[in-house]
């Protein structure tokens, strides 16, 4: 039986990453409250062209911590929670630590965008950065 494109390892060269205060776990909310910085890479930095304050950008980070999965668990790790599948969640132990936030961008600097709204950690390598747009994200309404 040949392998399907699903057992093929996909690897990533991360754009930057991510400087916060927190260095280990903290609540998603939290971490949301405080401002962090998303450094690109210098040779990355011409991709920023565009982005501007108060913009919403999805950031794509690797959850580097994360050195396990559980394929169900408790939501918020609250075993009031019903036991749930991971991909029903937004738990950090996934097959692939791939995390997505949207962040509020508050300036871009350089190769630097500073921000609230991320819940990464510091040293989270970024993946990818798209600008956040309602229409598009927002999944269709069926009428």
């Amino acid at each position: 039986m040949s392998e399907t494109p699903a057992s093929q390892p996909v690897a990533f060269t991360p754009v930057g990453w991510v400087e916060s205060e927190f260095s280990s776990y903290a609540p998603s909310d939290e971490m949301r409250k405080r401002p962090s910085r998303i450094v690109l890479r210098p040779e990355m930095a011409p991709g920023l062209m565009g982005l501007e304050e108060e913009q919403h950008i999805l950031v794509l980070f690797n959850l580097h911590r994360a050195t396990q999965y559980e394929l169900q668990l408790h939501p918020g790790h609250n075993p009031e929670n019903p036991i749930r599948g991971v991909f029903a969640t937004r738990s950090q132990y996934r097959p692939n630590a791939i995390a997505a936030t949207v962040a509020n961008i508050v300036s871009v600097e350089d190769n630097i965008i500073n921000v609230t709204g991320l819940d990464a950690q510091d040293g989270s390598p970024v993946l990818d950065i798209k600008p956040h747009r309602a229409g598009f994200d927002q999944p269709e309404q069926n009428s």
